[in-house]
């Protein structure tokens, strides 16, 4: 069987996040989305969403990208939220039988606002 090979990046919470005032915090969500939204653009992100719940409550969220492993650390180290510790990106391979996942091209929120817009 043939396998394709994807980078995945899982964005989780920190032990210990530094605490921010909800306008700061509101702020860094914005510029996350935006900076998500510009690797989406520059044809880095195939997928992204939020995980809501679950067992892992530090697990925020899911990437899957074009990119080798390398640039995806580089791209995640200028995410906003990663440079002010309130998210760590681990990123490793994923390998999924050949042709199962297929990535259409969709529009994804770059503000908060237009994630609420969405409710």
């Amino acid at each position: 069987m043939r396998f394709d090979q994807h980078t995945v990046v899982l964005l989780a919470r920190p032990d210990d996040p530094p605490a921010l005032p909800r306008d700061a915090a509101d702020r860094l969500r914005h510029a996350h989305l935006a900076h998500q939204a510009g690797l989406v653009e520059q044809g880095a992100v195939l997928a992204a969403g939020p995980f809501l719940g679950g067992d892992d409550a530090r697990i925020r969220g899911f990437v899957v990208l074009s990119v080798d492993p390398q640039m995806a650390r580089e791209l995640y180290a200028n995410d906003p939220a990663v440079r002010a510790g309130q998210l760590v990106a681990q990123v490793m391979s994923w390998m999924v039988p050949e042709g199962v996942l297929r990535f259409e091209d969709v529009p994804v929120p770059t503000s908060m606002l237009e994630m609420a817009a969405g409710d």
